[in-house]
């Protein structure tokens, strides 16, 4: 009897920051309709943290994290990964450069978080996004919202400093109550100038504001991010298993 073909794998370009991947690998195991550890995904993590800072790169103008990212993405498709996700919100400012790199599907956090949204609040008008100065900058998010007819809000420049950007450096070094009273202050701030939602932008900050009830809907990009990787797996899945059934019935009649 011939080995079975593996299953298709899943790969992540992770380590940014640590915690917020293993955040990310929960959400997908969490999300994943599986009665046994066998019907769970296959997944390669390429968990490296010496990626430079994508923030402080993008605001100054620098390419430093680009090998860096290529690096796990070459690495990944060595390992025979199928797809990849990045559990990264401000590395997306490379994703167009690194799916262009590759045939393997590079799956967008924000084109998952966006569809989230628009199913969770379907009314909501003005969302406030939650993130590092370089997603806001880079406008990640806020082109999607506006194409969808929602008006993105922004933190001032205080509040993205002193709540937003501190929180996330908070998570970031382990100080996670300090990170989630923080963050916390920046949401409340942000839904009494009138959001009608969140969007938790950064990997970082569903990590520090897990269990904090908030007056408006907080959408979590990396569950929806897990969540569109479950879909992916789910029909690559059946896909190679249409593949390999007429060898698999014509080893059974031998």
């Amino acid at each position: 009897m011939s080995e079975a073909a593996p299953f298709p794998r899943l790969g992540v370009i992770g380590g940014m920051g640590p915690l917020a991947t293993a955040d990310f690998l929960v959400k997908l195991i969490q999300a994943t309709p599986a009665a046994s550890d066998q019907e769970h995904m296959p997944v390669i993590v390429h968990n490296v943290p010496q990626v430079p800072d994508r923030s402080t790169a993008f605001l100054a103008g620098s390419d430093a994290p680009w090998p860096h990212l290529l690096d796990g993405l070459r690495t990944l498709e060595a390992a025979g990964c199928a797809a990849i996700a990045i559990p990264c919100n401000t590395a997306h400012v490379w994703h167009s450069r690194l799916a262009s790199e590759t045939t393997v599907p590079v799956l967008h956090i924000g084109d998952r978080a966006v569809a989230a949204l628009l199913r969770q609040c379907p009314d909501a008008r003005r969302v406030a996004v939650l993130a590092t100065a370089a997603t806001l900058k880079a406008c990640i998010y806020h082109d999607q919202l506006a194409a969808s007819g929602i008006e993105a809000m922004s933190p001032d420049e205080a509040m993205q400093a002193n709540y937003v950007s501190a929180g996330i450096a908070a998570v970031k070094s382990g100080r996670i109550d300090d990170a989630r009273a923080l963050l916390t202050q920046a949401s409340d701030a942000l839904i009494a100038q009138g959001a009608d939602a969140l969007l938790m932008a950064c990997t970082e900050i569903p990590v520090a504001l897990a269990g904090v009830l908030l007056p408006r809907p907080a959408i979590d990009p990396t569950d929806a991010l897990a969540r569109g990787c479950v879909d992916w797996w789910l029909a690559a899945r059946n896909e190679s298993a249409g593949r390999e059934a007429p060898s698999a019935n014509l080893e059974a009649q031998l």
